[in-house]
């Protein structure tokens, strides 16, 4: 059975370009901070195997998350979701910026992974919702 209901959206293309943004933004910072790790083993004064936790800890949030996110769905509006999932992720980066300490980065990289962890499945989920079957290949 495929799965035919399509919304009318008046922008589809600006709203699905805004969603794989933030996709994009959220899966690029899962690794781009591989390549600061040994910075960070300096300015934290950690060994290799705990400044890896930051990557280790995003994905299995991330692993958690995309699941649970289908129950999210059926409780919250995407609406919701949505802003949610930016929110997530702007308070994470902002909490990582500011951190003091590697507790306080390792927090703040599991709050980021709560926003993308929503937004991923968010996004294929509206895809699927504003273009019509033929339109999604494209998409």
């Amino acid at each position: 059975m495929e799965f035919t209901a399509t919304v009318q959206v008046k922008r589809p293309a600006l709203m699905a370009f805004s969603l794989m943004l933030g996709a994009f933004v959220g899966l690029f910072s899962e690794t781009a901070l591989n390549m600061a790790f040994t910075n960070l083993m300096d300015e934290f004064s950690i060994n290799a195997s705990t400044v890896q936790w930051l990557t280790t800890g995003y994905l299995l949030v991330l692993g958690i998350l995309v699941p649970i996110s289908a129950l999210l769905m059926q409780w919250f509006t995407t609406r919701q979701l949505f802003t949610a999932s930016l929110l997530l992720s702007i308070v994470g980066t902002l909490i990582a910026a500011l951190s003091p300490n590697f507790t306080a980065l390792l927090i703040a990289r599991l709050v980021q992974a709560l926003g993308t962890g929503l937004l991923l499945p968010l996004m294929t989920n509206i895809i699927l919702i504003i273009f019509p079957a033929h339109k999604r290949g494209t998409v």
